[in-house]
C-alpha cells in the first residue's frame, strides 16, 4: 500500500456550511476499514469540532487550530504544539473592537477586514506572529506554525512518512498541507491558486470530492496519478 494515510481539511472540504454529510462519513469509514489512517487537519478550534462533528473518532489524530494543537480521539488527549497567545495581544484586539474574536489554546482568529488592525497590533506590540488567511477567516499564529508542521507531529506519532500520505483541501491555509505530502488534492470548489498547484483536482466539490478521492484511493491506491514531487534523495553506498 503506497498511500497509508489520508489527511483532510474540514471547512469547504469535508464539510459544507460546517456540516459533514452521511455519505462522506461512510466513505471515511471505508477508508479506515481498508487499513489506512485518517487525519483531520483544520483551522478550527477543537471545542467547535466536538460540537458540530460527531465523526471525530474516525480519525487517528486531529490537527486543530491550523497546526497549533494535536488531538487524539482515542484517549481524548489534546496537546498544544506552540505557546499560548499573549494576554496583552488579545486584550489589545478587544480594545480595538476586533469582533468576533476567537481565542484558542494557541490561535487567535477573526474575519476580514480586521487583518489591517491585527497587523498594526502585532507591530505596535513587537510580537513575532504570522497572519494566515482561510478564505474570509483571518488567523494569527506563532511564526512557522501551519498545517504542515502540525501534520508532521501527527505522522510522527503514527510512524508514517509524508511520502505515504495524500491530503485534500480548498483554501489558502491548505497550501502548506498539500505541499508537504506526496499527493496534494484540491476539491473543485477550492480557490484558484490551490487548483493550479494541486497534483489532482476532484470533479466533485466539498464532501463529494472527498468521496470521489476515497473511491479512487480504494480502487487502485491512486496508481494512475502522476505525482509532481521531487524524488527522495538517495544515500551514498
Amino acid at each position: 500500500m503506497r498511500y497509508q494515510a489520508l489527511a483532510c481539511d474540514y471547512d469547504g472540504t469535508l464539510a459544507h456550511d460546517g456540516l459533514v454529510g452521511d455519505e462522506v462519513v461512510l466513505a471515511l469509514q471505508r477508508c479506515r476499514d481498508s487499513g489506512r489512517n485518517l487525519l483531520l487537519v483544520t483551522g478550527r478550534l477543537l471545542s467547535d469540532l466536538k460540537l458540530i462533528f460527531p465523526g471525530l473518532p474516525l480519525f487517528d489524530y486531529v490537527v486543530a487550530e491550523n497546526g497549533a494543537t494535536l488531538y487524539c480521539p482515542a484517549n481524548d488527549e489534546e496537546r498544544p504544539l506552540a505557546p499560548a497567545p499573549a494576554d496583552a495581544f488579545v486584550e489589545a484586539l478587544r480594545t480595538r473592537k476586533v469582533m468576533p474574536l476567537e481565542v484558542g489554546r494557541v490561535i487567535v482568529a477573526t474575519w476580514s477586514p480586521f487583518e489591517t488592525t491585527i497587523l498594526q497590533t502585532i507591530r505596535d506590540l513587537g510580537l513575532e506572529l504570522q497572519v494566515i488567511f482561510n478564505k474570509g477567516s483571518v488567523m494569527v499564529l506563532p511564526s512557522g506554525v501551519n498545517k504542515a508542521t502540525g501534520l508532521a507531529q501527527a505522522l510522527k506519532g503514527l510512524g508514517i512518512s509524508p511520502r505515504n500520505v495524500v491530503a485534500i483541501g480548498d483554501a489558502e491555509n491548505d497550501h502548506a498541507l498539500l505541499e508537504y505530502v506526496e499527493l496534494g488534492v484540491a476539491v473543485s470548489n477550492a480557490i484558484p491558486m490551490l487548483l493550479e498547484r494541486a497534483d489532482l483536482v476532484t470533479q466533485g466539490d466539498h464532501g463529494a470530492g472527498v468521496v470521489e478521492l476515497i473511491d479512487r484511493l480504494l480502487e487502485n491506491d491512486l496508481a494512475d496519478i502522476e505525482v509532481r514531487r521531487p524524488a527522495l534523495p538517495t544515500s551514498s553506498p
